[in-house]
């Protein structure tokens, strides 16, 4: 089968890892209302697993069944649908020239007592919540490996009521209880929302009174097809309303093959962002080179995450640093990513450490009478800030996803040096560390996504570049409107971020890729921040242990 491959990353205490998910045409349900009219090819005939896009979702149907494929998902959101096609039907159908076919690919997840969850503390959760702000009237979907329905410091608030109000089987095409043999996708839920108090009684989820949607698209593996994927999204933007879903959680990612508007996933997410809701992104676990972005973390206009730590010592910011393992920007249309960066060091979440298959691998981080599991990963950073555009959504309900964006980048905290110099390129930080109590409180609403047009992009009348562009010595740079370096940095102080706006794409600045990242910025010592606390940047990562997409990082 042709498969192009996504690396979904999770943030977690221990690890970023890499799970995939699949599912064979043969093997999913038959989408509800998907004619079984048509003719298929006979069984001892190979086919292999395409999407397909057209004017309408009527039209790529009909166009599949002309030839004589079989189609295996109903992909509204993008006007498509997957099929199982022989390689006639395949050159068939790509003579038409309406059509879109792509290859399905194949997505993969970032993979005693409660440690405490430092996060909270550190972005000023804490304070946020001895105000009442604690993602009360918000849901959140988790777009993952499941949930760990049957507990309940995963599907509880601090009530004590289930706070799980739908699960969605997008393998198997209907709504049932979706139980998690992965752990990834319980963990993630756990950083956003779990009520366990931990050690200073402060609850492990950034925001133990939201709502959770999850829809479940990959594997005990952590591995799953596009064609799934998607239609766990189009079920999503279908019942946002009944739900009243306004966050979405996607942590996981696959290395781009194709500019963002012509990837039918980013495609998906964009309709949903279009809709309303605020989608978050892990950046990927491939730090710490240049352009390693993943795929949905690519698209502009989401809340892409990096990762930072704080060493090991939640009380002692002089060596909190940037994680070795978060991925750096630009993407390849010339966006600054990631927008921002949040905690992704060794994060404690929820999981049957005696069943799933992510504990049952790596023990050591396991405890034993409580189901605590200590993971590492922009997963997990993608997950604390989920959890934080529930508390700005509870506090303020009325904001757009442009406008939660905003906030939260012009609130957050770049790491400087002693010099007020930035410690870390915006490449690697975009805005800096996020804080939750200024990101709900702060009054910029206009600073995100300036320049671009969703519903033009989605029309494919008009797509757009960022403003990062790379020098002979392959060392990458930020412009102003004139096409002009802007400054050494690329950075405003003034939250006017004009890094993060987009213009017409323009193919003259089209990444050479003969030049490699200069790996001469990785770090210097006594790097501030400008709250008073350090990034410690003396770490330099080993480049050995990042050579696989199924790749465990260890805890930082």
């Amino acid at each position: 089968m042709t498969t192009r491959k996504i690396a979904l990353t999770t943030l977690a205490a221990v690890t970023s890892l890499a799970l995939t998910l699949t599912m064979s045409p043969a093997a999913d349900a038959s989408p509800r209302g998907a004619s079984q009219a048509h003719r298929s090819a006979p069984s001892h005939v190979q086919t292999a697993s395409y999407i397909v896009q057209a004017q309408s979702l009527a039209a790529a149907r009909t166009s599949v069944q002309k030839v004589g494929g079989t189609i295996t998902h109903e992909l509204g959101i993008i006007d498509g649908v997957g099929a199982a096609l022989t390689l006639e039907q395949l050159e068939a159908l790509r003579q038409i020239e309406s059509l879109q076919v792509q290859p399905d690919a194949v997505t993969r997840t970032q993979g005693g007592t409660v440690p405490n969850q430092y996060a909270r503390q550190l972005l000023k959760v804490d304070t946020l919540a001895a105000q009442g702000i604690n993602g009360t009237g918000v849901t959140v979907a988790i777009l993952d490996t499941g949930i760990w329905y049957s507990r309940g410091e995963v599907k509880n608030d601090l009530n004590g009521t289930n706070k799980i109000l739908a699960m969605y089987d997008a393998i198997a095409n209907k709504v049932q209880n979706t139980p998690d043999k992965s752990g990834h996708g319980s963990h993630v839920a756990s950083i956003i929302g779990s009520p366990q108090a931990t050690l200073n009684d402060q609850p492990l989820g950034i925001a133990p009174m939201a709502r959770l949607v999850a829809v479940k698209a990959f594997d005990l593996g952590g591995q799953g097809s596009y064609a799934n994927v998607i239609r766990g999204l189009d079920w999503i933007l279908a019942n946002k309303a009944t739900y009243n879903i306004r966050v979405l959680n996607l942590s996981f990612g696959a290395t781009p093959q194709s500019f963002y508007w012509n990837d039918p996933l980013a495609k998906a997410v964009m309709k949903l962002w279009q809709a309303g809701v605020v989608v978050v992104a892990s950046a990927g676990n491939w730090g710490p080179y240049a352009q390693s972005i993943t795929v949905p973390g690519n698209v502009p206009y989401v809340i892409t995450v990096g990762a930072m730590t704080d060493n090991y010592t939640p009380t002692n910011g002089a060596d909190d640093r940037l994680a070795s393992f978060s991925s750096t920007g630009p993407t390849y249309e010339g966006f600054v990513k990631p927008e921002i960066v949040a905690p992704g060091g060794h994060m404690p979440g929820k999981n049957d450490n005696g069943t799933m298959e992510i504990p049952k691998a790596h023990p050591q981080y396991a405890t034993t009478n409580d189901m605590t599991f200590v993971m590492s990963g922009t997963s997990q950073s993608a997950a604390v800030v989920s959890g934080v555009v529930a508390l700005m959504l509870q506090a303020q309900p009325s904001l757009t996803p442009n406008q939660v964006k905003c906030k939260l980048m012009s609130s957050a905290r770049p790491a400087l040096d002693g010099a007020g110099k930035l410690a870390y390129t915006v490449f690697q930080q975009g805005a800096g560390q996020i804080n939750a109590y200024d990101a709900v409180y702060n009054q910029n609403l206009n600073c995100a996504n300036v320049g671009l047009d969703i519903a033009a992009d989605l029309a494919g009348t008009t797509h757009f570049g960022g403003a990062a562009r790379q020098k002979a010595d392959g060392t990458f740079y930020v412009v102003d409107q004139n096409g002009q370096e802007f400054g050494s940095q690329g950075y405003l102080w003034n939250n006017g971020y004009l890094w993060n706006q987009g213009y017409l794409w323009s193919n003259g600045y089209l990444w050479n890729n003969e030049y490699l990242w200069n790996n001469g910025y990785l770090w210097n010592n006594g790097y501030l921040w400008n709250n008073g606390y350090l990034w410690n940047a003396s770490f330099v990562p080993s480049t050995t242990s990042f050579s696989g997409i199924n790749h465990w990082v260890g805890q930082e």
